[in-house]
């Protein structure tokens, strides 16, 4: 597993919770304790970073993501989907969208973590509709 594949998993924990827990005020992430919460599961500064950054950019762009993958999920809102999956792919979208990783490394890395965390069919799944997102 790669170093940043640990904060994606970990951002990928914050925001399952987060999308099945939301936060009464206002929706928003308080930022010490998200900080507490990536802090406790990676030891490296660069990646706790890096994690933050996915939560908070992902969160802050919701909206326009939701937008995007709905878009592309024919016959499926996103609240029908798992939320797993749901969360994978706001995550991987976001890293397509608003980041310099390469596309195809945030499909993999979503993939990836579809199978880990996913229902049998979720890596087929969430691939299918990030893969739309960059086809042109």
């Amino acid at each position: 597993m790669s170093r940043r594949t640990r904060s994606r998993e970990v951002a990928l924990q914050v925001l399952f919770q987060e999308d099945l827990n939301p936060r009464a005020d206002s929706g928003e992430l308080v930022p010490e304790k998200l900080g507490t919460f990536i802090a406790a599961r990676l030891r490296d500064d660069d990646l706790r970073e890096f994690a933050k950054q996915l939560v908070l950019g992902v969160k802050r762009n919701q909206e326009e993501l939701d937008e995007l993958l709905e878009k592309h999920a024919e016959n499926w809102s996103l609240r029908r989907m798992a939320a797993t999956d749901r969360n994978l792919m706001r995550l991987g979208a976001f890293e397509i969208r608003f980041t310099d990783t390469p596309p195809n490394v945030a499909i993999d890395e979503a993939v990836e973590l579809a199978k880990r965390f996913g229902a049998k069919q979720s890596s087929q799944f969430v691939n299918g509709i990030l893969d739309k997102l960059i086809q042109k």
